[in-house]
């Protein structure tokens, strides 16, 4: 076999990926501490510890090794988000925590906001994304996006009826990111359609 045959069989060989779907474990993370957040945001209890710690773990952390894991298997849409937002929860928790370690002054309401706002926008072309991809997601990045604005609203208007308005969509959203991961375990461990989560077009 000549050098130009060899180059062509290589080129035909196919590695077929047996690895697992790293997704739920990602919309997991971010589901369960965006539901805990804004159930604080919705006037349930305080901000404290277990959220700040959700939030670097679970959501922070978390997320960023699926993104990861989403690099290995070759999809940009999952690796871009799970890491980015596994990121916003790791500077969302430093906010809070860097002024009280004297590190930096503390963000106003006029900062922050502007810090939701460009999640909110990011989110949105996300969830065009999301449009080829299934309504569940669609779902999920839909009332991320309103939630980022709900959030930034509230901060910059200082208005406490809306943040718990927030608080309750957001609840709403964390929720939908943790139907759309149990969907697709349980889908896949019976190997038809448990929880519809839509259309795939990967």
């Amino acid at each position: 076999m000549d050098k130009v045959e060899m180059e062509q069989t290589v080129s035909m060989i196919s590695i077929k990926d047996l690895t697992a779907n790293p997704a739920p474990l990602g919309l997991l993370g971010f589901g369960m501490t965006t539901v805990l957040l804004n159930l604080s945001n919705a006037g349930f209890f305080p901000m404290n510890a277990m959220i700040l710690a959700m939030g670097i773990f679970v959501g922070g952390l978390g997320q960023i090794f699926v993104g990861i894991m989403e690099w290995k298997k070759n999809n940009t849409f999952g690796t871009t988000a799970f890491t980015s937002y596994g990121l916003f929860w790791l500077s969302l928790v430093f906010i809070i925590i860097m002024p009280k370690l004297g590190w930096a002054d503390a963000a106003d309401n006029v900062s922050m906001a502007a810090y939701l706002f460009l999640w909110g926008i990011y989110s949105f072309f996300m969830f065009l994304g999301t449009l080829k991809i299934s309504k569940a997601l669609q779902f999920v990045f839909g009332t991320l996006v309103i939630l980022f604005f709900l959030l930034a609203l509230g901060d910059i208007t200082e208005n406490p009826t809306i943040k718990i308005l927030a608080g309750y969509e957001g609840i709403i959203c964390g929720l939908s990111a943790i139907y759309t991961a149990m969907a697709q375990v349980l889908n896949e461990i019976y190997g038809r359609v448990v929880a519809p989560i839509g259309p795939v077009k990967r």
